[in-house]
């Protein structure tokens, strides 16, 4: 068996037009699959539809047909305190990082369950991007995100009890902060990025392949006994 050769399989990306999205669908494509990329920006090569979008997410995954792997990566911040933050940008942080990876991992489990050649459920793999947040009450105030990412670490855990008779394994990445336009704030500010590097025992961030890496590994033949996890990839951050 080839641990993390991936061809013939068909794996769907959320969040797909940049960042660790964009790298994942790479790697997974050299490792061999056929990848769909979702994305709310229209960009050519992306099948266009927000997460938070049932009747678009059904649409797009009509589309793309029958899946073996979904990576649930598609994700926002608002980074305000508690007192600033509005409703309005509070529901939409959880619309999108939970509500999102929520439609996208039902609709792609129904499709999974279904018989295969051996007349079992053809089964197939979810990798979640939650993140050190989602363990941590973190360095600077973003309660809707860490909210968000603490409850994607535990819906894991269940979906991947909920879904293990249908040889469906459920797994997630969680990474610490990752050169993206999402972390743009953080990575401009010295002074702020020095105060994410005292948090970071090995002295280096991982880059967007980094957690890439890490998702093909959970996707894939190598992680095939593995259920309900979730993976720092955080350079020690979550070990102090």
């Amino acid at each position: 068996m080839k641990i993390f050769d991936l061809t013939g399989k068909t794996a769907v990306v959320t969040g797909a037009a940049r960042g660790i999205g964009k790298a994942t669908a790479d790697l997974l494509e050299k490792a061999g699959a056929a990848v769909a990329r979702i994305d709310i920006d229209a960009v050519p090569g992306i099948i266009s539809a927000d997460v938070a979008d049932e009747g678009a997410l059904e649409k797009a995954f009509r589309k793309i047909g029958a899946i073996d792997i979904l990576v649930n990566n598609a994700g926002i911040a608002v980074r305000k305190t508690s007192l600033d933050i509005s409703r309005a940008e509070w529901e939409r942080v959880i619309a999108v990082n939970l509500t999102g990876l929520f439609l996208c991992s039902r609709i792609a489990a129904r499709a999974m369950k279904q018989a295969g050649g051996d007349g079992l459920p053809r089964g197939g793999a979810i990798v979640n991007l939650a993140s050190v947040m989602g363990f941590s009450g973190g360095i600077f105030p973003n309660p809707a995100y860490q909210a968000s990412k603490g409850a994607v670490v535990n819906l894991t855990r269940a979906l991947a009890l909920e879904f293990a008779e249908y040889r469906i394994r459920v797994n997630a990445v969680a990474p610490t902060f990752v050169r993206t336009e999402l972390t743009t704030p953080i990575f401009s500010d010295p002074d702020v990025l020095k105060k994410v590097m005292h948090h970071t025992p090995l002295g280096v961030l991982p880059e967007v392949d980094d957690i890439a890496a890490a998702i093909l590994f959970l996707a894939g033949p190598a992680a095939r006994c593995i259920t309900g996890v979730t993976l720092p990839v955080d350079s020690g951050y979550l070990a102090r």
